[in-house]
């Protein structure tokens, strides 16, 4: 069985596509030679900055001849929809055969396939993929019509065994397959001609080509670390950076450098930001002052001055761009000692946030507003909460930020410290972004809490006003990013907040200005009902457009011209939707860490369920409780006991919700199961009184026993019809006693 190596030679492919790339190549030539009937033992493939390379090993020499019978029309039927038939079956109709059905004659198509040679198949799905192959972006040359990254130079295409090795033919736009490849572009730009991988890969290296992305990598960080531990330095971990440079050079050589003194005193996530934004150079700390001292730069030569000229040179660029981040950085410090961080912010009111949300100041004094309300509910003192938020998104108008937009918030830190702010209010210019995914750190901090849940429930609250919400997968705003913000913030941090409390009054403001923007000039033409609230219903409340249309209309002109009659209606609407889209959220959120959807939903349906913390609190316990045999079965006692007492109250028109009374029990496991509510009631009410919801599944678990021996031994519909309504009334105190801990209706299974 043959192995077969296949290079694609070209210009420099962009680092950022390679990765997809090899993967892209080891797919369509994988599948496709699958599809035409080969096998194979395993296939790798490889990137380097100038080449795209697969190795598949254990290939089939040749597919196997196949002959499949295919049923077409009946005997008689219209010649249309016989030839579609032919066509579809790529046969002639003196190829179909007439057979015996049971519903009369039919026409048969045998289609035989002979075998085919592995180097046919090769050449034809590796044409395929080289004419169709997805790269982001792609580009002519000369004046042929084939696409690549950049210029395709060769393609290397061979077939290996004991025998030898063998060209596959293939000529692509007037470039033909061959056994050779090229080095090293400076170092070793002879041909090379190799016979299989193993061939390759080492002639490769001898020619100054690492053909593994991942041990170009290895071999970055392993020198890299190596000479800065000499110095006593450390290399400050960037692995995205590590893998983008393994993927601008062949043959990786680490350069150490100094930076100027001059650039020393500036934080060092700005020299971090600008040495990897602008020249991919990692960032070497001094461990005992903390600050950047030295850099990594990778070169893709070998020089008889052992890399001098080229560090030189990257020096003389480096200090160019450090000298620019200098000056933004003294700049900026000038502005914030002469007029303050709310001085440096006073340029917000010309930028716009959002055209229907107002500008950057306007959002400032809502956000300003909500820390301040915030900061009791999670141990924050109102004023700092109030101060931090004023400056929070100071640092946007600095020359530093406008250049590196990636420092926002950290650049708030710094400028804060440096206006004197202290107790919290620095650390939350930087932290009031966070967290920024499932995997951030989130703030503990009291101030930086609250400035980062205004800063999220103000974008949350206000493009819901606008009716900007997310559809299907476009999120445009994050407003997904920013629900989950709210509630890793909330439960992270073991706060007891009302969601629906703390959403109503940016609601009402936001409803404010969009009344101005817009409702005044329906008023004008007024119609009945202002078509800008109409929509916002359409949207928030479907199901209640009707209701709420007819409401709106009785109030009259003068009324909905009132706000607070409209606001009262529309924000209660916008509250529920918007709860509803958090309780959406915390369903992946909690769905990550184990707890079923069908345990949240049961939880949502109980009251106070806008508290995210109470919410999840009885949402685990619930999880734990049916984890337990006794709570599994709990369920289907109550969902039997809930069925029967719901057929019978559809069929006796009334309803069986009190009135059971132990002197008319006859049986003893009737008898026990009296006892055994009034022992797990007295347990429930006072532990649900006191959120202790663990206490309160346990006691309603216990029930599992008595309502099953109930259900074997006791019949509901007896003959009797006080004792049918007696037992009817038992089994509503167990949905009720089941009801109070979680709508276990919801429950699936």
């Amino acid at each position: 069985m043959p192995d077969l190596l296949i290079e694609l030679f070209s210009e420099e492919i962009p680092a950022r596509m390679q990765k997809r790339a090899s993967d892209d190549l080891k797919k369509l030539v994988t599948d496709g030679l699958v599809e035409a009937g080969l096998t194979y033992s395993g296939a790798a493939a490889f990137s380097t900055p100038r080449r795209l390379a697969l190795s598949v090993e254990g290939l089939t020499a040749e597919s196997q001849a196949t002959k499949e019978e295919r049923k077409g029309p009946k005997v008689g039927a219209p010649d249309k929809a016989i030839e579609g038939f032919l066509r579809g079956a790529g046969v002639t109709r003196e190829d179909l055969e007439v057979r015996d059905d049971k519903k009369g004659q039919v026409y048969f198509a045998v289609i035989e396939k002979p075998g085919r040679l592995a180097a046919d198949i090769i050449a034809e799905v590796l044409e395929g993929a080289i004419r169709n192959f997805p790269w982001p972006k792609s580009m002519r040359w000369g004046d042929g019509p084939l696409k690549w990254v950049r210029p395709l130079h060769s393609i290397l295409c061979i077939t290996s065994d004991e025998a030898g090795a063998q060209v596959v033919p293939l000529d692509v736009d007037g470039i033909t397959s061959s056994n050779t490849t090229r080095g090293h572009r400076f170092l070793a730009p002879d041909t090379i001609t190799v016979t299989g991988f193993d061939d390759y890969e080492a002639k490769l290296k001898r020619a100054h080509v690492i053909l593994r992305a991942d041990e170009r990598a290895e071999m970055i960080w392993h020198e890299a670390t190596n000479q800065a531990f000499a110095l006593g330095l450390e290399v400050v971990e960037d692995r995205g950076l590590l893998a983008e440079v393994a993927g601008l050079v062949e043959w990786p050589v680490v350069l150490l450098g100094k930076i100027d003194d001059d650039f020393l005193g500036l934080p060092p996530e700005v020299l971090q930001t600008s040495m990897k934004e602008h020249q991919k150079f990692f960032s070497v700390r001094n461990p005992k002052t903390n600050r950047i001292e030295r850099f990594v730069t990778v070169a893709n030569m070998e020089t008889a001055d052992n890399g001098a000229t080229i560090l030189a040179g990257n020096q003389k660029v480096l200090s160019a761009r450090l000298a620019d981040a200098k000056f933004f950085w003294e700049n900026d410090l000038r502005t914030v000692k002469t007029v303050g961080l709310e001085g440096m912010g006073a340029s917000l009111a010309d930028v716009t946030f959002h055209n229907k949300l107002g500008s950057q100041a306007d959002r400032i004094k809502r956000i300003e507003a909500l820390a301040r309300e915030i900061a009791p509910a999670v141990g924050a003192k109102p004023d700092l909460a109030a101060e931090a938020a004023r400056i929070c998104k100071s640092d946007l108008s600095s020359e530093m930020v406008y250049e590196f937009p990636e420092l926002q918030g950290l650049m708030g830190r710094y400028y804060a410290e440096a206006a004197g702010h202290d107790d919290g209010v620095p650390a939350a210019c930087q932290e009031h972004y966070s967290p920024l995914g499932p995997s951030d750190d989130v703030p503990t901090a009291p101030v930086s809490v609250a400035v980062a849940l205004a800063d999220k429930i103000d974008t949350l609250t206000g493009f819901w006003a606008i009716e900007e919400t997310p559809t299907g997968s476009k999120d445009p705003f994050a407003l997904r990013r920013a629900a989950l913000g709210v509630i890793r913030l909330v439960l992270e941090n073991k706060h007891s907040i009302s969601l629906a409390g703390l959403t109503a009054e940016p609601i009402y403001t936001h409803l404010d200005k969009r009344f101005e923007n817009e409702v005044k000039e329906d008023l004008a033409s007024y119609g009945g009902f202002p078509a800008g609230l109409k929509s916002l219903i359409e949207e928030s409340e479907k199901n209640r457009i009707e209701e709420i249309e007819q409401t709106l209309e009785a109030l009259g002109e003068e009324q909905i011209a009132d706000k607070t009659k409209v606001y009262e209606i529309m924000g209660k609407a916008m509250g529920r939707h918007l709860l509803s889209f958090f309780h959406d959220r915390l369903k992946v959120f909690l769905k990550d860490k184990g707890i079923r959807h069908d345990i949240i939903d049961a939880c949502i349906a109980m009251p106070g369920n806008d508290d995210l913390t109470l919410l999840v609190k009885r949402a685990e316990a619930l999880a734990a409780t049916l984890a337990t045999d006794d709570g599994e079965n709990l369920i289907q006692g109550f969902k039997r006991a809930n069925n029967i007492l719901t057929q019978a109250e559809e069929k006796d028109g009334v309803e069986y919700s009190y009135g059971a009374d132990i002197k008319f029990a006859e049986d003893d496991a009737e008898k026990a199961l009296f006892s055994a509510l009034d022992a797990a009631d007295a347990k429930i009410a006072p532990a649900m009184k006191n959120e202790d919801f663990s206490t309160a599944m346990t006691a309603m678990a216990a029930l599992r026993g008595p309502i099953d021996a109930f259900f074997t031994d006791v019949q509901v519909n007896a003959d009797s019809e006080i004792l049918r309504r007696n037992r009817l009334n038992l089994l509503s105190r167990i949905r009720n006693i089941c009801l109070s801990v979680a709508d276990l209706t919801k429950i699936e299974g």
